[in-house]
């Protein structure tokens, strides 16, 4: 193990650096990925019932009834699920394939008719003709600006004329509430690996990009290491209308903040927004 050369990817990191790996397709992590989605108590992946019965019934009041609607990063369907049972007819895609495979199982899927479609939604050739795109979970925020700029092209061309984006976002308050810093861990089996492994956790700030960054570095037992990096970003309701009007999107507007759970991107601080092609 090089520790010179490891110190220096970890210590002097850039905006947007990569890690050197990626948890959606790890078949141990995303499958522990989806037991934290189905775990009703844990909001750190699909957030709590509550919140997601409160999210769908504002995004229900905002579109019209028996709307066609796209759900980017839909994970195990848990939103496509409850807005199929309003009427709607919704199609989910998602990168993580057993989060996929969970979904199409479900009873649910084939008495509404919901399509799921494993693919990375900055490269599929998703169709046209939808009412409403969906991305939640601040999953827009986490897009470096390269990639925001290209999907929200793809956006633009899915809608209808009139169709609407709803997506939500972590705003300042968000980050007055985290905790930036460092910490290590020792650990039997856990989230990454269910071998022993170290893993080195820093929350970092980048002010001047309104960017977050949550990177882990593990150390496994042959000294292999791995680097999960999570970059994610704060906006304010002017930085949102001026980022989509330039885009071409006819308006967006604050729905507001309906969330009432414990910390970022769980409670208040976090802005729901709607932009109109």
């Amino acid at each position: 193990m090089d520790l010179h050369r490891l110190a220096q990817s970890v210590t002097e990191v850039r905006p947007y650096d990569e890690g050197t790996h990626a948890m959606w397709t790890d078949p141990y992590i995303s499958q522990r990925l989806l037991d934290i989605h189905l775990d009703p108590k844990i909001g750190a992946a699909s957030r709590i019932p509550q919140s997601i019965d409160a999210t769908v019934a504002m995004i229900h009041d905002q579109i019209r009834s028996t709307s066609r609607i796209l759900d980017l990063g839909c994970g195990p369907g848990l939103y496509a699920k409850r807005l199929a049972q309003r009427g709607h007819q919704v199609t989910g895609i998602d990168f993580a394939p057993c989060a996929i495979e969970y979904a199409q199982a479900q009873p649910d899927t084939r008495r509404y008719r919901i399509k799921y479609v494993c693919d990375d939604y900055l490269a599929s050739d998703f169709c046209d003709g939808f009412d409403a795109v969906l991305m939640i979970f601040c999953d827009f925020g986490a897009l470096v600006p390269k990639a925001r700029s290209i999907l929200m092209k793809k956006i633009h061309k899915a809608l209808k004329p009139g169709g609407v984006f709803i997506f939500d976002a972590m705003t300042e308050r968000s980050i007055a509430r985290m905790n930036f810093g460092r910490s290590w861990e020792m650990v039997p089996g856990g989230f990454f690996s269910p071998n022993p492994y170290i893993c080195l956790h820093e929350a970092r700030h980048f002010p001047g990009y309104q960017a977050t960054l949550d990177q882990h570095v593990l150390i496994l037992e042959n000294y292999e290491t791995k680097i999960y990096r999570f970059w994610n970003h704060y906006f304010d309701r002017k930085q949102v209308r001026a980022l989509f009007l330039e885009a071409g999107f006819s308006d967006a507007k604050a729905l507001g903040a309906i969330l009432s759970g414990e910390g970022p991107p769980n409670d208040d601080s976090v802005m729901f927004y709607g932009v109109e092609k």
